[in-house]
């Protein structure tokens, strides 16, 4: 599957699925008479184009196409993360195999209309709500992800190599702030998934967007 989306700043992002990026590839040195590389960078002999390959989570040290290519047809292990004020979702995959995961709601209080007084006192009972759902959710994500984190687990090739996160950024940022967490962070994705309230489904689709290569197109 490829997703396209306009590129702040110029240009075009697509998101390509690892059993489609070599069709991609050839796709491009043919729509374009060829092509050179330089790491993980085209460019068409035809008029210049470009295309920047970013890898997938936990292949950060890919230098070239070629190795791209050969890593991603077994894509590494990985931690997802998605949080918003009103549910959260853990889960570590293979592939897209879900090996274990946890998916949790909480009760969060809408915002009210009403003035006053009662205003104070509903924005003090939502934002309370908000910092249990906080407090649950990185208790969530302790207990399912960190026994995953590098140096914990007895054999390494249990370890996730990169830690995913989706939703709301302000909620992620405040559980990764944990102590606890602290192997965790520094494996985290610049790329923040787009997420719907976590469900399992939701998670599901988070893991096969997390695999995706993205491509910058110039123009």
């Amino acid at each position: 599957m490829v997703k396209a989306r306009p590129a702040a700043g110029g240009g075009r992002w697509v998101e390509i699925s690892p059993e489609r990026i070599h069709g991609w590839i050839d796709g491009f040195y043919g729509r374009h008479d060829g092509a050179t590389e330089q790491g993980l960078m085209l460019t068409g002999l035809s008029n210049g184009d470009t295309a920047t390959l970013y890898p997938p989570p936990g292949l950060a040290d890919v230098p070239d196409v070629d190795t791209l290519l050969a890593r991603v047809v077994r894509p590494p292990r990985i931690a997802v993360l998605l949080a918003r004020k009103g549910a959260v979702a853990a889960g570590v995959a293979d592939g897209t195999t879900i090996a274990v995961s946890k998916v949790e709601r909480f009760y969060v209080q809408g915002r009210t209309a009403a003035g006053g007084s009662s205003q104070q006192r509903f924005a003090r009972r939502r934002a309370n709500q908000a910092d249990a759902a906080t407090a649950r959710a990185t208790n969530i994500a302790v207990r399912v992800l960190l026994p995953y984190a590098p140096g914990v687990p007895a054999d390494p090739d249990d370890a996730v190599s990169a830690l995913v996160c989706g939703g709301d950024r302000s909620m992620i940022d405040a559980v990764l702030a944990d102590r606890r967490l602290s192997a965790l962070a520094p494996l985290r994705h610049p790329h923040l998934l787009d997420s719907a309230e976590p469900r399992l489904a939701v998670l599901e689709a988070a893991v096969v967007d997390a695999r995706r290569i993205r491509v910058h197109l110039m123009p």
